[in-house]
C-alpha cells in the first residue's frame, strides 16, 4: 500500500453520483468552500475502500446558512440536524444526502482555518475537490468511542499509511487537554503494529510520558468532572445524570449549552445503540 496513493473509486448508483456532483457544482459555482471527508478521504490515505453512500463536506460553522440558501435554491431540502456541528442536504427524491459537517457531535474538533490550510488535493466523482487532512481526520475520528462505533482502527490505519509524513506537532496541538485520549491511540498502536512502531516519533511519546508523569504526582481533581461524554454521547449518561458528575460537554468548560446537549442527547433514539 503506498500512501496518498489514489482513492478508489466508491462504488455508485448513478442516481446518487448525478446528485453529489450537481450538489457539489453548486457550491463551486458559489464559490463556498468545502472539504471532502468520510469514505473518500479514508480511502486517499490509507487505501481502504468502503461502498458507502454516505457523503461527507466540512464547511465553517459560519457559511452553513449560506450553503443551505446556495443548495435550496437548486431545489435540495436541506435541514440543519443538530445546530452545534451538522446539518443535511436531500437529493430530489429524497433517497440521497450530504452531510454537511462544522465540529463533532461532542462539540470538539471544530472546522477552521487550518483544516483549509491543510487540506489535500484530490479527484473525486471527477470533480477537483480538496480533502480533509489526516491530522484533523485524526483528531475527529479518535474522539469517537461509541458502543456502535468505535473509530479506533480508522486512527490506527491513518498512522500506519500517513505516520512519517503527519504534523504530529498539530495533532498534538489539537487534542489540547484531552491528550491522554490520544496517547491512548499511540500506544494502541507500538501494539497494533510493532513493525512499525517508528511511525510514530519518539518525542511525541516522549511528550504524553512527561505529561502522564506529572499528573500521577498531583493529588485527584477537586471537581467531580466526567469526561467520557466527550467520547460517547451515551455510555456515560449515567454519571451525569444521576450520579452528580459534570458534564465536560457543558459550557464553560466544554463548548456545548444544556440545550445542544439535549438534543444530541435525544437523537440517541434514531442513530444509537440499542
Amino acid at each position: 500500500m503506498s500512501p496518498l496513493a489514489s482513492a478508489p473509486a466508491t462504488v455508485l448508483d448513478e442516481q446518487s453520483r448525478s446528485f453529489y456532483q450537481a450538489a457539489l457544482g453548486e457550491l463551486d459555482k458559489h464559490r463556498l468552500p468545502y472539504l471532502v471527508g468520510g469514505a473518500y478521504a479514508f480511502a486517499r490515505y490509507t487505501g481502504i475502500e468502503r461502498h458507502t453512500k454516505d457523503f461527507d463536506i466540512f464547511i465553517r460553522r459560519s457559511d452553513w446558512e449560506r450553503a443551505a440558501r446556495i443548495l435550496e435554491s437548486a431545489g435540495y431540502e436541506t435541514e440543519l440536524t443538530f445546530p452545534h456541528w451538522i446539518g443535511k442536504a436531500f437529493s430530489h427524491s429524497g433517497e440521497d444526502f450530504i452531510d454537511l459537517i462544522f465540529s463533532a457531535g461532542n462539540g470538539v474538533a471544530h472546522v477552521d482555518e487550518l483544516w483549509f490550510e491543510n487540506s489535500v488535493a484530490e479527484r473525486v466523482l471527477d470533480m477537483d475537490v480538496r480533502l480533509i487532512p489526516p491530522e484533523e481526520m485524526i483528531w475527529s475520528k479518535g474522539l469517537i468511542m461509541e458502543r456502535e462505533r468505535y473509530d479506533g482502527a480508522d486512527v490506527a490505519h491513518v498512522i500506519l499509511a500517513m505516520g512519517p509524513k503527519l504534523d504530529w506537532h498539530r495533532v498534538l496541538q489539537r487534542y489540547d487537554r484531552y491528550w491522554r485520549v490520544l496517547y491512548s491511540h499511540l500506544i494502541l498502536f507500538g501494539f497494533i503494529y510493532p513493525s512499525h512502531r517508528s511511525n510514530v516519533p519518539a518525542w511525541i511519546l516522549e511528550e504524553l510520558e512527561h505529561r502522564l508523569a506529572n499528573e500521577r504526582r498531583q493529588p485527584d481533581s477537586n471537581e467531580k468532572i466526567c469526561y467520557g461524554t466527550i467520547i460517547s454521547r451515551q455510555q456515560y449518561l449515567v454519571d451525569v445524570q444521576q450520579w452528580g458528575y459534570k458534564d465536560a460537554r457543558l459550557r464553560p468548560l466544554g463548548s456545548m449549552t444544556r440545550d445542544e446537549i439535549a438534543h444530541w442527547t435525544a437523537g440517541i433514539s434514531q442513530d444509537g445503540s440499542k
